[in-house]
């Protein structure tokens, strides 16, 4: 049962979700041979005060955009 974490900044639609969920695991299982049923992908939504590039958050650099 192969396994799929994937970590995203929050902001993202329904869709983009759906679409990527559905694209991570049929790359899985073109790679793997895996069923699509036996492959779990779990996404995990950050905001953007928890995520920092350089001791930057995303909200901050946001900010000065």
């Amino acid at each position: 049962m192969p396994l799929a974490q994937i970590h995203i900044l929050e902001g993202r639609t329904e869709e983009q979700k759906k679409r990527l969920v559905e694209e991570v695991t049929a790359a899985i299982s073109r790679s793997l041979g895996a069923a699509p049923e036996s492959i779990r992908v779990l996404l995990y939504e950050l905001p953007k005060t928890h995520w920092a590039v350089g001791g930057v958050s995303m909200a901050e650099q946001a900010a000065k955009r």
